[in-house]
């Protein structure tokens, strides 16, 4: 049965921290010498509004905002954006573009890395034609960078997410799972998701069994599980629109061989490395550093070849990036991954991955949302 998020979960997000969203957007425009940012990507449309339509955008002025969807979202974004003046037309971006040349507005702010070339040059035609004087500039990635740092609010729903998929993959593991298929698990783990408040899966669930673990993104498939083999679990439930993302790794049916104890110790301690290094103000390739350089000293390098985690929240894939290289730097309460890896081809790999919140050494550190133990399990 279906878990009562009324009950248990979360509250939802409250109409005054969306225009609390707004008005840091509207901070922004002096940046670019807008009058007004005209936010097209859904995601982002969401994050500013409330709104989980396909066919949306919002026009967010100097003063105020306006949003547009089409009729089939009419009663929905009544509900959703009850806050902010709504205009009903199927084509959006270009009845806010008509709504701001109406308005006086003469340099309009647009996602130029959301839209299309062609749709960047209709828009402005259609701009430019109901205003000679106006025009388009570019708003960079504007909502994103707001997005990095997390409210409490959206803290808990990520959490929530998080306790989610700890839940459904301490059912799963009490299960026999030896000589089951990757696909089946996979489908068992997102059902109980589902049975536990999700809304649905963060991601395509990964799951990999003996060489298949050394796949970084393998997908699943017919293989059964063995006995010995290594089996990986890369994971997250979806819950009001905040993802979880979760990696666990095991060994099925008998104690560990040598060589599997070695590599799991390896990334156990890369991975504690990382999440120890994440702090407020700290470099973003020196987090990835701190746990690529166990690993590295321990004659592993070359078998882990991706960065050390992302950050999460509306997508599965945020800004900050870990990796080596990488520009920025951690901001307080930002959701990330720290998932190192050793892969070994045709043998088994290992990923250990948690989501945790960016917080102060004074308020504790790293906030860890994903509790799953990370010893080494035998299923």
């Amino acid at each position: 049965m279906t878990a009562d998020r009324s009950a248990t979960g979360p509250a939802a997000i409250d109409p005054p921290a969306y225009a609390a969203r707004r008005e840091r957007l509207r901070a922004r425009l002096e940046a670019v010498d807008a009058d007004a940012a005209l936010v097209t990507k859904l995601v982002n449309v969401r994050y500013l509004t409330g709104f989980t339509g396909s066919n949306g955008a919002v026009l967010v002025t100097r003063g105020g905002a306006v949003f547009c969807t089409d009729f089939r979202y009419d009663t929905q974004a009544a509900s959703e954006v009850p806050d902010v003046e709504r205009i009903i037309v199927r084509h959006c971006a270009p009845a806010l573009v008509e709504r701001a040349a109406k308005d006086g507005l003469r340099r309009i702010a647009v996602e130029e890395h959301e839209i299309t070339v062609e749709e960047h040059r209709q828009l402005s035609a259609e701009l430019t034609a109901a205003a000679p004087a106006a025009n388009l500039v570019g708003l960079g990635h504007a909502v994103e960078e707001l997005r990095r740092v997390k409210d409490e609010s959206e803290i808990a729903l990520i959490r929530e997410a998080c306790a989610i998929s700890d839940r459904a993959l301490a059912e799963l593991t009490e299960s026999i799972l030896i000589g089951r298929t990757e696909r089946h698990i996979a489908q068992e783990l997102e059902r109980r998701m589902t049975d536990h408040g999700a809304d649905g899966r963060a991601f395509d669930t990964i799951v990999a069994c003996g060489p298949n673990s050394a796949v970084p993104h393998h997908r699943p498939g017919e293989r059964r599980v063995g006995e010995g083999e290594f089996l990986k679990i890369d994971f997250g439930a979806l819950y009001q629109g905040y993802h979880a993302d979760m990696t666990r790794t095991f060994v099925v049916g008998r104690a560990p061989a040598d060589w599997q104890v070695e590599v799991y110790d390896l990334v156990f301690a890369a991975q504690k490395a990382g999440r120890q290094a994440l702090e407020p103000g700290a470099r973003c390739a020196d987090v990835d550093a701190a746990a690529r350089q166990v690993i590295e000293a321990a004659g592993y390098g070359e078998h882990f070849g991706h960065g050390l985690g992302h950050g999460v929240g509306l997508e599965i894939h945020e800004d900050p990036r870990l990796g080596a290289g990488l520009p920025g730097t951690l901001d307080d309460r930002t959701p990330v991954t720290v998932e190192p890896g050793v892969y070994l081809p045709g043998r088994g790999g290992v990923r250990i991955e948690d989501t945790l919140v960016v917080r102060p050494k004074a308020e504790g550190g790293p906030e860890l949302l994903t509790i799953t133990t990370k010893e080494l399990l035998v299923l």
